[in-house]
């Protein structure tokens, strides 16, 4: 079991990612933008994993990523961007502060815990 941090603006991409995961008796922490994660992030013991949306207000995705690893308890935590952006700038732009891999919406239940188990190992 693991837990897990779910950040989109989207109600309905965190409840499916949610849904999904607690299905797999994963504890799911979610946020609706980067400065409520953050917010999270600091008054709540580490997570496992993040996933993260890269559009999002107040803060996107590839901020957020760059605030969470500059904490010690994100510094080394797989964080994924879960996002419907392909474009290579973007990806490379997010790898760039930190990001570990980029799931692309819209995305199957199956392809979803591939990318989770995949970078958990």
């Amino acid at each position: 079991m693991a837990r897990i941090l779910s950040v989109d603006d989207s109600k309905s991409i965190r409840d499916l990612i949610s849904h999904i995961l607690t299905q797999q008796n994963h504890e799911v922490i979610t946020a609706s933008d980067g400065l409520e994660a953050m917010k999270i992030a600091r008054e709540i013991d580490a997570v496992d994993l993040a996933l993260v949306d890269v559009n999002m207000p107040n803060m996107n995705g590839v901020s957020l990523v760059s605030k969470l690893r500059r904490l010690d308890d994100y510094k080394y935590i797989p964080i994924i961007m879960v996002t419907t952006e392909t474009d290579e700038y973007r990806k490379q732009k997010a790898k760039t502060v930190g990001a570990t891999g980029w799931l692309t919406k819209p995305f199957t239940e199956e392809r979803l815990l591939n990318v989770i188990d995949k970078v958990m190992r």
